[in-house]
């Protein structure tokens, strides 16, 4: 049976950060940030937005009344979650009006929770063929003002459908997954920001891609030249590039030509959101498809996440017939070029709002955000959402 992606979203907050001009106001040079890490903007969730609104929103684009109907499981991959009981994704479930007979969870570990969300969907799938299932990376990137990791900040949510006979890419089924227990980032439950050993965390990501890579290979036979494209999990676009050039001289001249110009491409939306954890890899999956033209059917795209603490994985997928006809990408270019600059002054009072910890009712003023779906306040330690077409 084939199984994998049917339908892809993605959505980001209608604000951002431009990062030449957060580099002046933090007096480094702003190549620092466009090249040195390779980030041009910074997607700045406001707090009518919360990893639950975005992942619904992310959503809402993709699914029709059928999938409503099929899908019977929901997984919300986030490391910013907001509740240590309650998943978000019982709230996205019941926000898209969603088949009541479905399970709905929340998954956690760092990074990597939306990819355990698409092996666990893998096997949902393979004993219930006519389901689908809903998978959610969502996260908002907060390491603080005038933090060494402010620059890899970022908010937004990647959907998936996963489903048998998937209309945009056939998942493989072998993978090679390693895990080892290491403190190279990590946010305590008494923070809401996170704490992270760059030098630590840069070094564990190629490590970790390194073994993986050699596993895979060894397990499979396959080796470069076999890929059209490899995407990675980007924390920041140039991370996967330092990855990627690790293995290049594995492949001849046109493959490591094509696999780098297929990087950079991949790496587009990224650029312009920032950091997005659990999602960063499908958003470069989703840059990749929807910005390359001449992408062919039968591709083999692979696939590197890594989650801090950490575990890594890297699976494969094979692009179908007609693919593109199934993306949105005039959704997503709207939703690019609606977006509003903030200054660096309203960036950082925007970032320091924050919610009641009380209880006491807080009611939220949600016409000033063009999302279909917001977080419109709290009352009795509960967090009020509104769809807005319902």
């Amino acid at each position: 049976m084939k199984i994998g992606i049917d339908k892809i979203g993605f959505y980001a907050p209608h604000l951002y950060v431009d990062m030449n001009k957060l580099a002046v106001q933090r007096n480094v040079e702003p190549e620092k940030f466009t090249i040195g890490i390779g980030q041009e903007k910074m997607s700045l969730a406001p707090i009518t937005q919360d990893p639950v609104t975005l992942a619904a929103n992310a959503a809402l684009e993709i699914l029709d009344e059928e999938d409503r109907e099929a899908i019977d499981f929901v997984i919300f991959g986030t490391e910013s979650g907001i509740d240590s009981s309650k998943s978000a994704g019982v709230y996205v479930h019941d926000l898209l009006g969603l088949n009541p007979y479905a399970r709905a969870i929340e998954v956690k570990q760092a990074c990597y929770g939306a990819t355990a969300g698409i092996q666990m969907a893998k096997g949902h799938i393979a004993l219930n063929p006519q389901s689908k299932v809903l998978v959610l990376g969502s996260d908002i990137a907060r390491y603080g003002l005038n933090t060494p990791g402010e620059a890899t900040q970022g908010a937004g949510a990647v959907a998936m459908v996963i489903s048998a006979d998937p209309n945009i890419l056939v998942l493989e089924d072998q993978s090679v997954y390693f895990t080892t227990d290491i403190m190279d980032f990590w946010r305590p439950i008494y923070s809401d920001k996170a704490f992270v050993d760059g030098k630590l965390s840069n070094e564990q990501y190629i490590s970790f891609f390194s073994k993986v890579w050699e596993q895979y290979k060894s397990k499979t036979g396959l080796g470069l030249n076999d890929f059209e494209a490899i995407c990675y999990h980007l924390p920041y676009t140039k991370m996967g590039l330092k990855a990627l050039r690790t293995v290049l001289d594995e492949g001849t001249e046109e493959v490591r030509e094509r696999l780098t110009n297929n990087y950079t491409i991949s790496t587009s939306y990224n650029r312009n959101v920032g950091n997005i954890y659990t999602a960063s890899l499908y958003l470069s999956l989703l840059s990749l498809l929807e910005q390359k033209d001449d992408l062919a059917t039968g591709s083999r795209i692979g696939l590197f996440s890594y989650g801090s603490g950490a575990v890594g994985e890297f699976f494969t997928g094979i692009l179908q017939p007609n693919y593109k006809d199934h993306l949105h990408v005039d959704n997503h270019s709207s939703l690019f070029s609606l977006r509003r600059e903030v200054t660096v002054s309203e960036y950082e009072e925007i970032f320091e709002e924050t919610l009641p910890t009380d209880g006491s009712t807080f009611k939220l003023d949600v016409d000033n955000d063009p999302a279909s779906i917001c977080l419109a306040g709290m009352a009795d330690d509960k967090r009020l959402y509104i769809n807005k077409l319902k």
